[in-house]
């Protein structure tokens, strides 16, 4: 209702709410509004309109449709409404690139320092097995090489993707786009929800190297697990983060053509 304001996620960091068809962000990092707005101002695909811009405000019109799901929970969406989506991210990695680097775009070294460091905090505080770590960490490897830069969103989870049918109507939250390895975008994704991988990639086109999209989904589930627990998430809820990791230490994955 247009009288009643949604919470519709909230943390230290930042607090999106919802009236009526406008959506207010409050966000403390004023760089990370300013990527936001810049982002998506480039990107090559639909996007949220920009009702107004004040920091630490940001005020954005709706979008039509909803999202194919959510992390933890069924996805509703047609083969047709994965291979949009697909389709969608393709047009987003193949754009001229941004000035600056994303989320998606950190360094070898950095990443690797930031996951060594993230896996042993989670032995030492208790929150996983070492058992469950090491092998997790075995896998996140292949991620840690090589890539050339896309136009990525940073943070593309399966909320943050509208459509209308089989349309893609917008994509939010932009906060984390840059120059990044695409295979970051299609992990995160599809993070959780591998049924609908090859559909994804059949929208996407192309030839995808599964292992990387893999070892992606175990190095964002391994970086998340603390800080989604010290700020009021649940990554032990069954089809979320610590599922995730206990399920890709099952069976090897080659590459996959997406046609």
């Amino acid at each position: 209702m247009d009288d009643e304001v949604e919470v519709v996620v909230a943390h230290s960091e930042r607090v999106t709410l919802r009236v009526g068809d406008v959506y207010l962000k409050v966000d403390a990092d004023r760089a990370r509004v300013d990527v936001e707005v810049e982002a998506m101002s480039l990107a090559p695909v639909p996007t949220p309109e920009v009702l107004w811009h004040k920091w630490p405000v940001l005020a954005l019109a709706a979008l039509r449709g909803a999202t194919l799901g959510r992390l933890g929970g069924s996805s509703t969406g047609t083969a047709a409404a994965w291979m949009a989506a697909g389709a969608a991210i393709r047009q987003l990695h193949e754009a001229p690139l941004p000035s600056w680097t994303g989320r998606a775009g950190r360094s070898v070294v950095t990443l690797a320092e930031e996951l060594d460091r993230e896996c042993q905090l989670l032995v030492a505080e208790g929150l996983l097995p070492a058992e469950l770590v090491a092998r997790n960490r075995q896998v996140a490897e292949a991620a840690l090489r090589k890539w050339a830069p896309s136009f990525t969103h940073g943070d593309l989870q399966i909320a943050h993707v509208f459509l209308d049918g089989d349309e893609v109507t917008g994509i939010i939250d932009w906060s984390e786009a840059g120059q990044g390895d695409a295979l970051y975008d299609l992990a995160t994704f599809s993070l959780g929800h591998g049924e609908h991988l090859d559909d994804l990639l059949a929208g996407y086109g192309g030839v995808v190297d599964l292992e990387v999209v893999r070892a992606w989904w175990a190095l964002r589930s391994l970086l998340a697990v603390r800080w989604l627990s010290e700020h009021g998430f649940d990554p032990f809820a069954p089809g979320c983060e610590v599922d995730v990791l206990k399920s890709l230490v099952c069976g090897p994955a080659g590459s996959a053509s997406g046609g």
